[in-house]
């Protein structure tokens, strides 16, 4: 396990005054890394929409089931996993070097308290590499020349940006990221994404009052976008089957309900 820190100017420092998503999230998937604000928000944005638990949970499901088809059927030993959130059981290096010892992860977040629990938590195998960056999916440019330390970009990377997009109010901005360091990486790689969504298709009809309540209550702001605007995220890449879909429902093994939440995996052709 390594670790590498931007400058004191781009870490938040920890707050438990106010409920932070890493910790809400944590809360919602049956952990004990919270605080009471975050219950609090955490139970008032489930009244206001019933489902989130069950998102949380088809979130962190579908994470297992890409690690596992990315490493097991499509030979990748390369993770970059931005915004990585509070660890758990099953994180993306555990998945990974289950399966093939070798493999390198990157997590990036830029909450304290995951680091905290990171230097403790997140280590690998003694074949593969596991390292954690400081660092904000703001700054790309920065997440790329740090991850270089751990990953070799000259080799397929599966980037992971499960849940972290829609902390990126501006659209534009957003689909500037991905382009940014999808450009970083070569050929044969992939890029791993769920995004929450307001589309009635999916269920979604109660996401934009339960965002509202926890951009008024909580932090980081959040928004939803439309499947089009997600779907945009994948432009220039091919998208793997079925393509993007509710996170629950993507490679299931059984039928599961729809949730408001799409992912998709897509390859750099």
């Amino acid at each position: 396990m390594s670790e590498s820190h931007t400058p004191p100017s781009g870490s938040a420092r920890l707050n438990t005054g106010v409920a932070h998503n890493a910790r809400v999230w944590n809360y919602w998937i049956g952990g004990k890394d919270n605080y009471d604000v975050d219950q609090r928000v955490g139970d008032h944005v489930a009244s206001i929409n019933p489902v989130v638990r069950d998102i949380a949970r088809a979130d962190r499901d579908f994470l297992g089931r890409a690690v596992t088809y990315l490493t097991a059927e499509r030979g990748v030993r390369q993770f970059l996993d931005v915004g990585t959130g509070l660890p758990t059981a099953d994180n993306t290096h555990e998945i990974a070097q289950r399966i093939a010892p070798d493999s390198r992860i990157v997590y990036v977040d830029n909450d304290p308290i995951v680091l905290v629990h990171a230097r403790t938590l997140l280590t690998g195998t003694r074949e593969g590499a596991t390292a954690y960056i400081d660092a904000d999916v703001h700054d790309p440019d920065a997440i790329l020349e740090r991850a270089t330390g751990t990953l070799d970009v000259t080799r397929p990377v599966a980037v992971m940006m499960l849940g972290i997009l829609n902390f990126v109010l501006d659209t534009d901005k957003a689909r500037e990221i991905v382009r940014r360091i999808m450009a970083a990486v070569p050929p044969g790689s992939f890029l791993v994404l769920t995004h929450p969504t307001y589309d009635p298709e999916v269920g979604g009809e109660l996401q934009v009052p339960a965002m509202e309540f926890w951009n008024e209550n909580a932090t980081p702001p959040i928004t939803a976008r439309s499947a089009a605007d997600i779907t945009a995220f994948f432009e220039g890449l091919d998208l793997v089957e079925p393509g993007l879909v509710s996170c629950s429902q993507w490679r299931a093994t059984s039928d599961s309900a729809a949730v408001p939440q799409y992912g998709a995996v897509a390859v750099k052709p």
